[in-house]
């Protein structure tokens, strides 16, 4: 069995929030906020066509294109300002989405763990139309 498939999946990405604690009659107590759990349907969504049988259990290359939304701050009447930058360089950061992502392969059983990764390429950009280009690929040797 082996891996080499790359989908789009549209929408903005998120990240993987970090967890919260709080305490409730003297204890502590800790949960997921849940913030990025549609941005990871989508992307189990995009990838079950591609599921194996079994989770694979090789070395695997990752790569994404995070396609940001452009504030409006970056647009006049007449279109894109010449100056609007292309890349993203503000919240989320890029390795919680990265995790986030890799947390949803990992749920729905794609691979047996997120460790498996060894190769990773990410990049944040602006675009038009949100959403992130995955890319998996099993790496040989």
């Amino acid at each position: 069995m082996s891996l080499d498939f790359a989908v789009w999946v549209p929408g903005v990405p998120k990240g993987q929030p970090r967890a919260r604690a709080f305490s409730r009659n003297g204890r502590a107590r800790m949960y997921d906020p849940g913030t990025a759990e549609a941005w990871k349907a989508a992307i189990a969504a995009e990838v079950q066509p591609f599921l194996p049988s079994e989770p694979f259990d090789g070395p695997v290359a990752v790569s994404l294109k995070l396609v940001m939304p452009r504030p409006k701050t970056h647009y006049r009447k007449a279109g894109l300002k010449p100056e609007a930058p292309a890349w993203h360089t503000s919240k989320p950061d890029i390795d919680n989405i990265v995790k986030a992502a890799c947390d949803a392969l990992t749920t729905i059983g794609l691979w047996c763990d997120d460790s498996q990764v060894c190769r990773l390429t990410a990049s944040r950009v602006y675009g038009d139309k949100p959403g992130t280009l995955l890319e998996v690929k099993e790496v040989a040797g």
